[in-house]
């Protein structure tokens, strides 16, 4: 269980480091050479590309809420799979004249993950959106 744990535990410092814009935080649940398959959002081949994008998507918003659930995890040795349900809160700052929408999105992840010297990392992950709606 120490395992499954520990993964739970990645995947939310996932959505802390983006909630509260802790980049360094952000980019320690990926290895180096991640591939990431975010769907219409976009795709990426490494941990810097992802980063960059994250903090300039993230910047019109005052609030963002990741909140994670239903971890279906299964670990064999050091590689493990992971599908979550991701339920999606973006919270637009206050623009004049004009206000940026707010954003409901709904999804699931499916990722692939190694254990490393420094513990579980994400080395694959797919994004599948199932709604998005601007509030």
């Amino acid at each position: 269980m120490a395992d499954r744990e520990d993964i739970i535990d990645l995947l939310t410092r996932y959505a802390t480091g983006i909630d509260r814009q802790d980049w360094p935080l952000f980019r320690s649940v990926f290895t180096d050479d991640c591939v990431l398959d975010y769907g219409q959002i976009g795709s990426w081949h490494g941990v810097d590309g992802v980063t960059d994008y994250m903090i300039q998507v993230h910047v019109p918003f005052e609030h963002t809420l990741h909140r994670l659930s239903n971890h279906a995890i299964e670990i064999d040795g050091d590689t493990a799979t992971a599908r979550t349900y991701v339920d999606v809160l973006l919270i637009a700052r206050e623009a004049k004249p004009h206000k940026t929408s707010d954003v409901n999105a709904t999804g699931f992840y499916d990722d692939e993950l190694v254990r490393t010297d420094g513990g579980w990392r994400i080395s694959r992950r797919k994004l599948t959106m199932v709604r998005n709606v601007s509030l």
